[in-house]
């Protein structure tokens, strides 16, 4: 393996003080390759990392400053790639000029996510800021599209509860073991997937003992999945997609309902994912059902199928920390592929 430029492992994070970017900063200062030599908030513009966020007092990048977030600022910082943990309708006007500047951009809102910015608008109710780089960014899940993330400029992390779906969909309508038609997808995820905000609705109160669905009857997340599953089958793929808050810090749990094809059994899309999945040391196939508690801080997915008799019908169960596989870790584990570095790098 190739050393990689010195440019490439120099990083900047933009919105490095909420969920995804707070796990963004440890995750990469214990990366062994990567430097953080920038962070960007405009909250807390002039403060010190350590003093914002105390875990990471006595961390080699507990010294530094942020800076105001400003997208001229970031652009003409000393970093190779900037990982962007904005919210989505933000995102954009960051990456617009840090590409115009030779920067690579790994993102984590959605802005990018989609190739339709019609369907953007239509999920996110505005129109996309920078409809022209649409085509540019690379879907990024790096088990499913690793080719593509070697050489783009606009890395475009996929959202936590699609990465949950699709870790174990997309092989299997690859394969044409599982039938288009018909896919439920029942989705569980702790309260941090909600960012860093005050709202009534992401109280203690209000969510301590307490779950409830949200998003009905179209999730943003849901354009997403169905474009991705839609691309895999071959053909136009519509699910029905629950997401539920659970009274957990962070975690997703998908519980997901579909038909094999004609003549295949639960233990033939078992082969697949396992023959998927061989090489690949973030997606672990299990025999029990996984539980979000095995994957949490962690960036696993774990997945593990069974079969239904009674209605001729399979139930795939999939774990991940959704500050990690979901966001963050996801995040890393693409700077590594797209510097060249070992994928597992500060990441196990």
């Amino acid at each position: 393996m190739s050393t990689p430029s010195p440019s490439l492992t120099k990083v900047a994070i933009v919105g490095a003080s909420g969920y995804s970017g707070e796990e963004l900063c440890a995750l990469l200062d214990r990366h062994p390759m990567a430097e953080v030599t920038a962070v960007f908030s405009r909250q807390y513009a002039g403060q010190s990392l350590g003093e914002v966020m105390p875990r990471f007092t006595g961390h080699k990048i507990a010294s530094l400053v942020f800076t105001e977030a400003d997208p001229a600022k970031v652009a003409a910082c000393d970093a190779g790639v900037v990982f962007l943990a904005l919210p989505h309708g933000v995102a954009a006007e960051y990456a617009a000029v840090a590409l115009k500047a030779g920067k690579i951009v790994i993102d984590l809102s959605a802005d990018f996510r989609l190739r339709d910015a019609v369907v953007y608008a239509d999920y996110y109710g505005g129109e996309h800021p920078a409809p022209e780089l649409l085509r540019e960014a690379i879907y990024a899940i790096p088990e499913l599209s690793r080719e593509a993330i070697k050489t783009s400029p606009l890395i475009a992390c996929a959202g936590c509860y699609p990465t949950s779906i699709q870790l174990p969909l997309i092989p299997l309508l690859k394969a044409g073991v599982l039938v288009p038609e018909g896919i439920v997808a029942s989705s569980a995820s702790g309260v941090s997937g909600a960012g860093k905000k005050a709202a009534v609705d992401y109280l203690y109160a209000e969510c301590n003992e307490n779950m409830r669905a949200y998003g009905l009857p179209r999730h943003r997340h849901l354009s997403e999945v169905e474009q991705q599953l839609s691309h895999a089958a071959g053909e136009k793929v519509a699910i029905t997609f629950i997401p539920h808050l659970s009274p957990m810090n962070r975690g997703i749990h998908s519980t997901i309902v579909a038909t094999p094809t004609s003549g295949k059994t639960v233990a033939d899309l078992k082969k697949v994912l396992l023959e998927t999945y061989a090489n690949e040391p973030f997606v672990r196939i299990r025999e029990q059902p996984p539980e979000t508690k095995h994957v949490t801080g962690t960036n696993f997915c774990d997945i593990a199928l069974f079969d239904e008799p009674r209605t001729g019908r399979v139930v795939i169960l999939s774990v991940i920390d959704n500050l990690v596989k979901g966001a963050a870790g996801q995040a890393v584990q693409c700077f590594n592929v797209r510097a060249g570095l070992p994928e597992t790098s500060g990441l196990l």
